[in-house]
């Protein structure tokens, strides 16, 4: 009997053990989430599961030799099998008290993981598709508010058998669906209490509500912002804005996407979609810190840099691991430290606009610490509010953005109104002094001739009168030619008048001698020295015709004049006149007149003043250009007719310095000179102009600047 007692007592403890781990779990509605009305079922104590898969467990009563004590919150990857399914059945004995006597109670399932839910081995319902009746596997894309309802006996024991099916995440492997993004098998099956779905919908209006607003609110600010960089591209601060505020919009944007839009979104999308938004997260963070220390004028700006690539490894990191509680990235925390840090060492040079900014960090700030109180304090109940502390504490800042732009615009007009009224102030004195110098040098002028004043005052009065000044002032250019053309043919008569009177003495002598032969040689001579004085004194006869003839004021007659000539002998006049004013000038000069040309019917004397300040022109430049041009340089001109059809076109060109591209327009204008000032009137080619345009003809300009520049003049040969 002894012996027997100790294997006796063994068997009583091991039947009191199992029937304490058989003992059913009670249900009460004191256990229900006071927000919510539910209670998580796969967090209970008391669950038993076994992989694989048979209908059969789902009955009352079978043997669960082989099944492990095991809580459905408790898989994790490591519980698929070598093909990364997981499949297996939970098994959970419970009761109902009496408190839920005569109310509606109903059960749910969360995503990703399909299942079968059997009570009493009677079959309830499914969420997804776990191959049941032969059908494909289908994910459980359940929004959380999906409740069937239930009717079980209270007072009494249940089986709740539930058959689970779950396959690794594609994008994430190391995890089951049900596990990536804020998803756990903690609430894989919840029951459910009479406002239960009720208080969920309006969870989740409130909830998405809050996001859209949120959203929409800052979306509006991010097209504000771009519009007004738009308009003031120079900004660079408001580009940072909008970079920011954009990254703000998206964020949330995404997040609440992926929340309302399950049953249109698998797996994959669904991940895709909250993980990219996660991920905008810390870079809408990182870019507000960069953008309020640009605005700050914080001096250390790489390290905002680092720290915000830091911030978005880290937050990467913790999503592909998988962190459920987003909190332990101490990035978010270090955010706020940061944005209070550049406000502080930037204080002194915080002005104006910048406030609102510091405002809005400090409103981060405050709501921030309330937020997290009423998150880590109350999180059982989800108050409406804390979404309030929520939006703003994510408003706050892009608020103060947009009363930062406001009032900065403010003070920018009020800047420009500031320099515009200093600028009409000193543009007035500036006048002021202006007119009280021009009186000076009025009264200057007027004190030291008082005949200039009077010239200045006729030139001003009649345009008509200047050229008719700039027709006689080239008189006085040629006077200087006229005497050196009229010197030679005067030395050959003085020369031969003295020769002559030598010659007669000796014909005197040898008469007297009685030499006839030699004396009527002597006489021979004598007559050739007389043809020539008389020739020469013919010449001399026309070039004073000639002056006569240019300097009297022009019939308007037109007359048959050699051109030939006509331009040789103003070519020549030109250039004797230069040489008498200018010992040192020297230039040369080739003509290659067309013999075909004859005669035209031209005004001599007008075409005569066009031709003589075209040469006068030409001569000046290559004058112009011998004092900056090598040894290398000849300066020379060339002029030359030719007859083309019915036309007879004249061209003056040199290898002066060319007419520079910007005055090329204006070099027919009266009064427009490209000469140093006392040395053109400007009058001379538009004289030019005017006389051949009314001849009928063109004077046309082809010039490139350090080559050169030629005047042709085309002229009607038939009138």
């Amino acid at each position: 009997m002894k012996s027997k007692l100790p294997g006796s007592i063994f068997f009583l403890l091991a039947i009191n053990f199992c029937k304490a781990q058989d003992s059913a779990v009670v249900l009460s509605t004191s256990m229900f989430d006071k927000y919510f009305q539910t209670i998580s079922l796969t967090s209970l104590s008391g669950w038993i599961f076994k992989k694989g898969n048979d209908t059969n467990w789902a009955e009352k009563e079978i043997d669960t030799k082989g099944w492990i004590k095991f809580k459905p919150s408790q898989l994790t990857a490591k519980n698929a099998n070598e093909k990364g399914v997981l499949e297996g059945w939970f098994r959970l004995r419970f009761k109902l008290d009496s408190s839920f006597e005569n109310i509606n109670i109903g059960i749910e399932a969360s995503r990703w993981a399909a299942t079968d839910i059997y009570i009493d081995g009677k079959y309830i319902t499914s969420y997804g598709n776990t191959g049941l009746n032969g059908k494909p596997f289908e994910e459980n894309r359940n929004l959380f508010i999906d409740i069937r309802p239930l009717q079980i006996e209270t007072g009494r024991e249940h089986i709740l058998a539930v058959h689970v099916v779950d396959y690794l995440a594609p994008l994430n492997p190391r995890f089951l669906k049900t596990e990536c993004l804020f998803t756990s098998f903690s609430s894989l099956v919840v029951l459910t209490g009479p406002s239960a779905y009720k208080n969920a919908t309006g969870f989740t209006r409130d909830a998405n509500g809050y996001n859209f607003l949120f959203s929409g609110v800052i979306g509006f600010f991010s097209v504000l912002f771009w519009f007004l960089y738009l308009q003031n591209k120079h900004d660079k601060n408001i580009l940072l804005i909008s970079i920011s505020t954009s990254f703000f919009f998206i964020w949330p944007l995404l997040i609440t996407v992926s929340s309302v839009y399950p049953f249109d979104l698998d797996f994959n999308r669904w991940w895709l979609i909250l993980f990219i938004g996660l991920e905008f997260w810390p870079i809408a963070i990182a870019s507000m810190i960069y953008t309020v220390g640009e605005i700050f004028r914080f001096k250390h700006k790489k390290a905002l840099v680092i720290y915000g690539v830091l911030f978005v490894i880290s937050s990467l990191v913790i999503q592909f691991l998988n962190v459920e509680d987003p909190a332990v990235n101490p990035f978010p925390l270090t955010a706020l430290i940061l944005l209070l840090y550049i406000t502080v060492s930037s204080w002194k040079r915080l002005k104006g606009a910048q406030w609102a900014i510091v405002a809005g960090i400090i409103s981060t700030t405050i709501f921030s610490f309330l937020w997290t109180y009423f998150l880590h304090y109350y999180q059982s109940i989800p108050f409406p509010h804390i979404y309030f502390y929520q939006s703003g504490m994510c408003l706050s800042l892009p608020l103060s953005l947009m009363i930062y732009v406001a009032m900065r615009f403010k003070e920018i007009i009020t800047e420009v109104q500031i320099n515009a009224k200093q600028v009409i102030q000193l543009s007035e004195e500036k006048k002021e002094q202006a007119l009280k110098q021009q009186k000076i040098l009025e009264e200057e002028v007027a004190r030291q001739t008082i005949e200039l004043r009077t010239s200045l005052e006729n030139l001003k009065s009649t345009q008509s009168q200047l050229i008719q000044s700039e027709k006689m002032a080239s008189l006085g250019e040629l006077t200087a030619g006229i005497a050196h053309e009229i010197q030679n043919p005067l030395n050959f008569v003085n020369n031969f008048s003295e020769v002559n009177n030598e010659l007669i003495e000796e014909m005197v002598d040898e008469i007297k001698k009685g030499n006839q032969k030699e004396a009527e040689a002597i006489a021979n001579n004598i007559r050739q020295n007389l043809e020539k004085i008389n020739n020469h004194g013919r010449r001399a006869d026309s070039i004073v015709k000639g002056m006569l003839q240019h300097s009297r004021m022009s019939s308007g007659q037109k007359e048959l004049t050699d051109i030939n000539a006509l331009c040789d002998e103003y070519l020549r006049l030109s250039y004797h006149g230069l040489r008498a004013k200018d010992k040192s000038f020297n230039a040369g000069f080739e003509t290659n007149f067309d013999p075909s040309a004859g005669k035209i019917k031209v005004v001599p004397q007008d075409i005569g003043r066009v031709l003589l300040n075209l040469y006068n022109n030409a001569f000046y430049a290559v004058t112009e250009k011998v004092k900056t041009a090598g040894n290398n340089y000849e300066p020379r001109i060339i002029v030359g007719t030719k007859k083309i059809n019915d036309k007879i076109e004249i061209m003056v060109k040199d290898n002066g310095n060319g007419i520079p591209q910007k005055a090329l327009n204006k070099i027919f204008l009266p009064f427009f000179t490209t000469k140093p000032a006392g040395q053109g009137t400007g009058l001379g080619l538009s004289l030019a102009y005017d006389i051949v345009k009314a001849h009928r003809g063109e004077i046309k300009v082809d010039t490139k600047e350090g080559e050169g520049t030629a005047f042709i003049i085309q002229l009607n040969s038939i009138y």
